[in-house]
């Protein structure tokens, strides 16, 4: 059987992405599978990093819904327009 934590499957690529996938394995002199691999789970770590940001945005949203723009604004130690009549 294949290695502990691994799995053989078979995926339809596009081809420009599997011909840059072939360049990148020969320039590393590395298997295909190698780099497909690491790929994935670069972009599924991309895809984790951006759930978490907008659960944390979602959260943030939903903490501060009550309040005013300008009140969030005091809040973030920021004011982001000037005041009128200065």
């Amino acid at each position: 059987m294949g290695a502990p934590g691994k799995r053989r499957t078979t995926l339809t690529l596009p081809i420009d992405s599997l011909t840059q996938a072939e360049r990148i394995a020969r320039a590393r002199k590395v298997n295909l599978s190698t780099v497909i691999s690491e790929a994935l789970s670069e972009g599924l770590s991309l895809h984790a990093a951006t759930e978490r940001s907008q659960q944390v945005l979602q959260a943030y949203r939903r903490a501060f819904a009550g309040f005013s723009d300008e009140e969030i604004s005091i809040l973030d130690g920021v004011l982001l327009e000037p005041e009128s009549g200065r």
